[in-house]
C-alpha cells in the first residue's frame, strides 16, 4: 500500500477518452484530501500518475519516454511514487513490470476504485459524475461508452478495451447536468465509436435519441459529436444535426481509406459504393456542415493505384479537414497476423506528405470563401493582444482556430460575433462585431 502523500500530479497522455478517467480520478483524489494538478511541468508534487495510451507505436514511445523522465525524478529523489495505468499498462503488463522496476504500481484499464486504494482513499459516492477538468472550464468530454465491437484490421483497441459497453442513457444525462452546472457551455461527445451507441445493449442505435435528450440541458450550448463510425450509422441523427441549433454541423467521420481492395482488407465494413452514398446523404441534409476524417496509408499491400484512387478521393470530397497517419503494425490485430508489413516507411511518408500537401491546398481554398462572413465563436483563450476561440465548424485541439481582436474584454466561454477578415491554410483571423 502506497504511503499518502500531499500533492498528485496527473500525467494524461493519448486520447480524450483518457482525459476524461484522469478529470474523474482527480476529483476524487481531491475529496479525499489531496492537492491534485494535471500536466504539471514543475517538479512539485510526491506521487505521479500516468494515464498512458498504447495505441500507435508514437503513443506508446511518447508513454515511455514519460515514464521515465519520472524514474530519473524518483531515482533524484525528488519524486515519491510512481503509478502508471492506462491501456499501454494494460497491453504490456508483464514486460513493463521487469524492464522498469522503479514504477511503484502498474495497473490497467481505468478502475477508478483501484486506483484511490492505491493511494488509501475511498471513493466519494457524492461526486461520483464530478470531475476536475484539465481544460479551461467552458468545455468537456463526454465518454459515452467503453470498449469497440469493430474489427478493424490494423486496431488494437478492442484487444485492449474489450468489447463495446454502452454508458446508461441516465447516467450520461446526470454526468452532463453536473457538467453544466460547472460551468460547461460545449460537450464534446466521444467514444471509441459513437455511432454504434446503444447497439449492444438492443440492437438498435440509440444515439439520436441521447443527443436529443443532451439537447435539452438549459445551460449546454454546443453539442459536437466525435467518432462516428460509417458503418451502422444512424442516419436519423442528420435530421438532428440540420434542425437541432445546440448540435454543431460538425460531422467527424473517420474513413481510413477509400479503396475497396483496401477497405475489405482493413475490416472497416463498408465499401467505397456505401462510403460514397452515405457521404452524398450527409451533404445534401448537411450543405454548411463541416466534414473531418483521418486516412491510413501504408497499409500492407496498398498499391500505386489504391493511393492514388485515395488521393482523387480527397480531391474531389474536399474535407474540410484531414489527418493523416501512417500504418503501424500493432502486434495480435489481424493485420499483423495475415499480413507482412511490406510498405517502406519511405513511402508511407512520402504518400502521407502527398495527402496533407493537397488537402492544405484544399483547407486554404475554402477557408478564403469564409473571407467577410460572420461566425458565431465561443471563445478559448487570450494571449495579450488576441482573442483564440473556434466556431462550431472547429473542434478543440485538433482544428483550426479563430483568432481576432474585441475592443471590449472577454472571458474564456463567452459567444461573440467574429467578422473574418483574413486567412490561411488552417486558422481564420477577424474582429469581433
Amino acid at each position: 500500500m502506497l504511503k499518502v502523500a500531499k500533492k498528485i500530479n496527473i500525467i494524461t497522455l493519448g486520447c480524450s477518452k483518457n482525459v476524461v478517467d484522469s478529470e474523474q480520478f482527480a476529483v476524487q483524489a481531491s475529496m479525499a484530501g489531496f492537492e491534485v494538478v494535471h500536466n504539471l511541468d514543475e517538479i512539485d508534487f510526491n506521487i505521479a500518475i500516468v494515464n498512458t495510451c498504447g495505441f500507435i507505436n508514437d503513443a506508446k514511445e511518447e508513454s515511455i519516454n514519460m515514464i521515465f523522465q519520472l524514474v530519473n525524478l524518483k531515482n533524484s529523489g525528488k519524486l515519491e511514487k510512481i503509478i502508471v495505468f492506462g491501456c499501454l499498462a494494460q497491453r504490456y503488463m508483464n514486460e513493463l513490470k521487469a524492464e522498469i522496476p522503479e514504477v511503484d504500481v502498474f495497473c490497467g484499464n481505468y478502475d477508478v476504485s483501484e486506483l484511490l486504494n492505491l493511494i488509501e482513499a475511498d471513493f466519494d459516492k457524492k461526486h461520483k459524475y464530478d470531475r476536475i477538468l484539465d481544460s479551461p472550464g467552458h468545455y468537456a468530454y463526454l465518454k459515452i461508452a467503453e470498449g469497440c465491437n469493430r474489427q478493424c484490421g490494423f486496431c488494437a483497441i478492442p484487444l485492449i478495451k474489450g468489447n463495446y459497453v454502452s454508458r446508461a442513457k441516465s447516467d450520461i444525462l446526470e454526468e452532463a447536468q453536473v457538467l453544466a452546472s460547472k460551468g460547461v457551455k460545449e460537450l464534446i461527445i466521444i467514444a471509441q465509436d459513437i455511432s454504434y451507441y446503444g447497439y449492444d445493449i438492443d440492437k438498435q442505435l440509440h444515439l439520436p435519441e441521447l443527443i436529443e435528450e443532451l439537447s435539452k440541458i438549459k445551460d449546454i450550448k454546443w453539442i459536437r459529436l466525435h467518432y462516428l463510425f460509417p458503418f451502422l450509422f444512424p442516419e436519423s441523427l442528420l435530421d438532428i444535426i440540420a434542425n437541432n441549433p445546440k448540435v454543431c454541423n460538425y460531422i467527424d467521420i473517420p474513413l481510413q481509406h477509400i479503396s475497396d481492395n483496401i477497405l475489405k482488407k482493413m475490416k472497416r465494413g463498408a465499401t467505397k459504393k456505401q462510403t460514397l452514398e452515405l457521404l452524398s446523404k450527409m451533404r445534401q441534409k448537411l450543405p454548411d456542415a463541416t466534414f473531418r476524417t483521418t486516412m491510413l496509408v501504408g497499409y500492407p499491400t496498398e498499391t500505386e493505384e489504391d493511393f492514388n484512387e485515395l488521393l482523387e478521393f480527397i480531391s474531389e470530397f474536399k474535407f474540410d479537414k484531414l489527418g493523416v497517419f501512417t500504418y503501424s503494425e500493432e502486434e495480435g490485430t489481424s493485420a499483423a497476423k495475415k499480413y507482412t508489413d511490406n510498405i517502406s516507411e519511405e513511402v508511407k511518408n512520402h504518400r502521407a506528405d502527398i495527402l496533407m500537401e493537397r488537402q492544405r491546398e484544399i483547407s486554404l481554398s475554402l477557408n478564403s470563401l469564409k473571407l467577410n462572413q460572420t461566425l458565431r465563436v465561443i471563445v478559448d483563450d487570450f494571449d495579450g493582444d488576441m482573442y483564440h476561440g473556434r466556431s462550431q465548424y472547429d473542434s478543440v485541439e485538433v482544428d483550426g482556430e479563430v483568432v481576432f481582436t474585441s475592443d471590449v474584454d472577454l472571458v474564456a466561454g463567452e459567444f461573440c460575433d467574429v467578422i473574418i477578415t483574413s486567412y490561411d491554410e488552417y486558422d481564420l483571423f477577424g474582429e469581433k462585431k
